[in-house]
């Protein structure tokens, strides 16, 4: 594929407007559709960015002949039912974390996907940071091996707002979101699937009926583990924070930024075009497309992540 690739981009929140700015640096690519709950702030949102056709529905999209691709940052219930819209519809597909939130329906996309040969892709960004790029290349290289990972996903978060502070139409969950992002990475970094898994929680949360604080353990098959600590209650630093502690060095990823075991800071700006992952995340999502090829973080990739996170499910409902 030559021409430009029309893009229809659901959901103007906080990770939509991530995805708008992190495509106007992309070459080649358009977005000519622009989908969302409430139609006078999609309108102002797509005047800023100059995306001619607005909605509320995606199916109106999906019924646009020139839109080659959707990008879905729309709540996570719909996450599954609107990816196998869009390839249904003959659309290749990013969806933003999650997959899905039950296992099943992650099963019914990979079928769906297969079957139309289609790039089906997942926003999980953390295989695209560049910090995090940094440690896999180390691995790759035969520089360093991980024995442990120490992971920290922090929020404050009581009520039910989004990053920008504005009321959310759903309710965010630590297992299936945020536990989502580490348990991929860990098994992607490690290059090992992983064997062992266990999860505990705190109380449900009267008004938001989910657990605020999580705590998950696991193992790859190679013997690395990892460690990772999940809670809305935390008043402090809020986001996600590895320790990677491997055989030769230790290194901390916080996001974009990477430092060593004494705090030292890498630099981390030449590991490629970008230092955005939301950008680079795009950028891969995109040349797959060009290039007619699976893509880092396919959805054939990812279902295992979405294995374990149903059985930890199962074992905090029996919990």
């Amino acid at each position: 594929m030559s021409k430009t690739i029309n893009v229809a981009l659901a959901g103007a929140g906080a990770f939509g407007i991530k995805h708008l700015d992190g495509i106007q640096n992309i070459d080649g690519v358009e977005v000519v559709s622009l989908v969302s709950r409430e139609l006078d702030k999609t309108r102002e949102v797509a005047a800023k960015y100059g995306i001619p056709h607005v909605t509320t529905n995606l199916d109106d999209s999906l019924a646009l002949k020139e839109v080659d691709a959707v990008i879905l940052c729309t709540p996570t219930q719909m996450h599954a039912a609107q990816s196998i819209a869009c390839l249904k519809a003959g659309k290749h597909v990013q969806v933003e974390i999650p997959l899905c939130d039950e296992l099943k329906a992650g099963e019914e996309v990979l079928a769906l996907q297969k079957q139309t040969g289609l790039v089906a892709m997942v926003g999980h960004t953390r295989r695209f940071n560049p910090s995090h790029q940094y440690v896999h290349q180390k691995i790759q290289a035969g520089e360093f091996d991980i024995q442990q990972m120490d992971v920290q996903t922090y929020f404050f978060r009581r009520t039910n707002m989004n990053a920008l502070g504005q009321p959310r139409s759903w309710t965010d969950h630590l297992l299936w979101h945020h536990a989502a992002h580490t348990v991929d990475l860990f098994a992607y970094q490690c290059g090992s699937p992983i064997v062992k898994a266990n999860a505990v929680q705190g109380p449900i949360h009267k008004e938001l009926g989910i657990a605020m604080d999580m705590s998950i353990q696991l193992k790859a098959a190679n013997g690395a583990i990892c460690t990772l600590s999940l809670s809305f209650n935390n008043d402090g630093p809020l986001g996600t924070f590895f320790r990677y502690i491997g055989d030769t060095a230790t290194y901390i990823a916080r996001y974009d930024d990477l430092v060593n075991g004494k705090e030292e800071k890498i630099d981390v700006s030449q590991i490629d075009v970008s230092m955005n992952g939301i950008e680079l995340q795009d950028r891969e999502f995109f040349a797959a497309i060009r290039e007619g090829r699976e893509p880092n973080s396919s959805v054939a990739q990812v279902l295992p992540c979405y294995q374990v996170l149903d059985q930890l499910e199962q074992q905090l409902k029996a919990g």
